[in-house]
């Protein structure tokens, strides 16, 4: 199993998690021009793609799913919630299935486990996906670390992990008070120390790959979060940024 950030952040977030010649699609936030474009980046054939997953219904996760879904002839996997309150966004794809909340899924060749989390959306879910005995975390769009979060994202070999905002950029940057206290709320987005501080108490022995995601270009920077994932990578893992603007290449697990 291996995957790849296409992209990250609040104007459009995609990842695929691929094994062999089949593939699911994390969120589908970017136009489909850009979407095939980060395919081509990464040669990567969308004929591979057995489905395309959101993660919940904000415009960065789903924009462009229900037409990607009509294009590659793929079913879209979401929640109940995410699909109501997504609405007219996920209108008339090409399939719809359901997936429900701490409850496993097979999909092809992975074990699809949907982790309900703390989000201001209506049912929002992130995942960890099993493959030929290797774990992958995906864990953004969460304002706070709870003990159940920690439960299901330990003993990981790849893990995709929220950098949002710094505290002091956050509180000083363009937004307004009542945006601010939205992203830095327990519904909210992980800070970075949030998140480092979650790297401190998560048990990791087998990680092989750490990537930052979903930074604010507004409040945060790579060089904060650089300055905090290198003390807390565990010996023996790679540790890469995601970014908005191109993917990363594909990282193995398995």
């Amino acid at each position: 199993m291996r995957f790849s950030v296409l992209a990250s952040g609040s104007a459009g977030n995609a990842t695929l998690v691929e094994r062999g010649d089949q593939a699911l699609l994390f969120d589908c936030g970017l136009s489909l021009r850009e979407l095939e474009r980060r395919f081509a980046a990464v040669d990567f054939e969308p004929r591979a793609l057995i489905g395309i997953v959101v993660t919940h219904e904000h415009d960065d996760h789903v924009a462009s799913a229900a037409a990607a879904s009509r294009r590659y002839r793929v079913p879209v996997f979401t929640t109940h919630g995410t699909e109501a309150a997504a609405g007219a966004r996920l209108a008339a794809p090409f399939g719809l299935e359901y997936l429900v909340p701490d409850r496993c899924d097979r999909l092809g060749p992975f074990d699809l486990h949907a982790v309900l989390v703390p989000h201001d959306a209506r049912e929002p879910c992130q995942f960890v996906v099993e493959c030929d005995e290797a774990r992958l975390g995906l864990l953004t769009d969460v304002g706070q670390v709870t003990p159940h979060l920690l439960r299901e994202y330990a003993d990981l070999d790849g893990l995709v992990l929220e950098f949002n905002h710094d505290a002091d950029l956050l509180a000083c940057g363009p937004y307004p008070p009542s945006l601010r206290a939205r992203i830095g709320g327990p519904y909210g987005h992980l800070g970075n120390h949030q998140a480092a501080a979650m790297l401190e108490r998560l048990p990791q022995p087998r990680l092989r790959h750490l990537v930052a995601a979903h930074l604010s270009e507004k409040t945060n920077t790579p060089e904060h979060v650089a300055a905090l994932l290198a003390p807390r990578t565990p010996p023996g893992a790679a540790c890469a940024i995601a970014n908005q603007h191109a993917p990363l290449p594909w990282r193995a697990l398995a």
